[in-house]
């Protein structure tokens, strides 16, 4: 059985592999200029949402070099590999948030595309693909044959596009992105190399011999420490990153249960894993929760796993409709299918069929109170589709009875030709 984990066979000689890392570290000459290349296409495919583009920068980039070479190095205790192999990361990380926010300063372009928003939020799948990528990679470097899977493995760690989308940040001053983009090609970059030191580890590359002994120790202690330092808090990230998606899949099936299975429309929500105690905020279509109500959701949180958070559920949707508006956009911006959504939602406010100013001198007629209205059509997400609904806001010098606002809301559907209208004031 062992033959067929057996890593040794078709094993490159270990010499002939150092040699090959080392070759593949510095970022000068032609790696320099492919790697610019790399980035300013990269870049377009952000811009443009190219998935193809992309793909092929991820492709041309040789960023994988130094980082593997900073794997090796902990493994076989080369210092000066260790030292060449970060001083390259460090050139090739600054060359590439240059040469991104050159680009993205000069596009006439600025807007977000869901390819660029998705490389700005990580979560603990980025941690397993950059992990089990290296893995790949490292272990072809290794064979005698490389075979296909150096390709997949640029593609899959996709150290690029997070770069190019920090570029973004810094050209357009939005550091919620850069910040972001950035932790998420260092969750990258750290995770290939932890995986290229296990492989090389278990492969038993020999360590760097050196005629002072106490050179050796030395050098041999300060890699053991920088193997630490990194280890150690990529394990808590990895663990933290774990639990927020965690949270958020449990936060998911309460809202579900709770709220959308009882035929509630919710159209605004936002989590915040980072604060003590952790914070929901809802905002739903028509539904008031009262305050006896929210404590009871509050109370059902522990029953799905919820520990150490707080439910909040905004009211008043007339006087918060333009503040929930950009939340939501915010928030369902993370996947590219919510992406789709955020287009159609914007497109959907922004856009007014009535005319609000001749509708407003007829009701005047007949509710001389009202001093000013809005009508317009919206698009709310509602599972997996997206519910219109006609809203009718208004706002009157005095309180209508319940008489008074039934019958606006007759004349409303009456006189634009609709069902369901839902008033608000």
């Amino acid at each position: 059985m062992n033959k067929f984990f057996d890593l040794h066979k078709g094993e490159e000689d270990k010499n002939a592999v150092l040699e090959n890392v080392r070759n593949n570290i510095s970022f000068s000459g032609s790696n320099l200029w492919i790697l610019m290349a790399a980035v300013f296409i990269a870049s377009i495919g952000l811009n443009v949402n190219s998935t193809a583009v992309i793909i092929g920068a991820m492709l041309i980039s040789p960023l994988m070099g130094p980082i593997v070479g900073a794997g090796f190095a902990l493994g076989v205790f080369d210092f000066q590999l260790l030292r060449r192999s970060l001083k390259n990361l460090l050139i090739a990380t600054i060359a590439s948030l240059l040469v991104s926010s050159i680009y993205f300063l000069l596009s006439p372009f600025k807007e977000a595309q869901s390819e660029l928003l998705a490389r700005t939020s990580p979560n603990i799948y980025d941690v397993l693909i950059a992990f089990f990528g290296g893995l790949v990679g490292v272990i072809a470097i290794t064979r005698v044959e490389k075979g296909n899977p150096i390709p997949g493995v640029a593609i899959a760690t996709a150290l690029m596009p997070p770069l190019c989308t920090a570029g973004y940040g810094l050209a357009t001053g939005n550091f919620k992105f850069f910040w972001g983009a950035l932790f998420l090609y260092t969750i990258n970059c750290v995770f290939i190399g932890i995986a290229t030191f296990l492989i090389v580890k278990y492969l038993k590359y020999p360590a760097v011999n050196f005629i002072d002994k106490k050179r050796e120790k030395r050098v041999q202690y300060i890699v053991t420490i920088v193997s630490v330092l990194i280890l150690v808090p990529s394990v808590y990230f990895a663990y933290s990153l774990y639990q927020e998606q965690k949270f958020r899949l449990e936060v998911n099936a309460f809202l579900e249960k709770e709220i959308t299975e009882k035929g509630n429309t919710l159209i605004y929500k936002k989590v915040n894993f980072l604060s003590n105690p952790k914070k929901i905020e809802l905002a739903l279509l028509s539904k008031n929760y009262t305050e006896e109500e929210t404590n009871e959701l509050n109370d059902k949180l522990s029953d799905y796993g919820i520990e150490n958070t707080t439910l909040v559920i905004k009211h008043n949707l007339a006087g918060n409709l333009g503040v929930l508006k950009n939340d939501i956009l915010n928030e369902v911006s993370k996947s590219d299918e919510k992406e789709k959504r955020i287009l159609e939602l914007e497109q959907q406010i922004a856009k007014n069929d009535f005319n609000n100013h001749q509708l407003l001198k007829e009701i005047k007629i007949l509710f001389p109170k009202i001093n000013a209205l809005t009508v317009s059509n919206n698009n709310f997400a509602q599972g997996d589709s997206l519910v219109n609904k006609t809203i009718f806001i208004y706002t009157a010098e005095a309180q209508f009875s319940n008489e008074e606002e039934q019958k606006l809301k007759n004349w409303i559907e009456q006189r634009l030709n609709i069902n369901n209208v839902q008033i608000f004031k």
